[in-house]
């Protein structure tokens, strides 16, 4: 059987956990944040995890990873 093709779109996306949770980015850490206050910036810096049918999808695309 052939090997399977890693998306490295996805790769550079989302990050996995030890037991196997798909973590993203939050949106809107570009640029305009000094505008808001202490605790959007805190909060915007935690990763957010997947919804688990999308998580599904991103596994199926990353066969290898851990």
């Amino acid at each position: 059987m052939p090997k399977l093709k890693t998306r490295k779109s996805v790769i550079k996306k989302v990050r996995l956990t030890k037991k196997r949770k798909v973590l993203r980015r939050r949106t809107g850490q570009n640029h305009y944040n000094s505008k808001e206050n202490g605790q959007e910036g805190r909060i915007k810096r935690n990763d957010l995890r997947l919804f688990r049918t999308d998580e599904a999808n991103v596994l199926k695309a990353l066969p290898y990873s851990k």
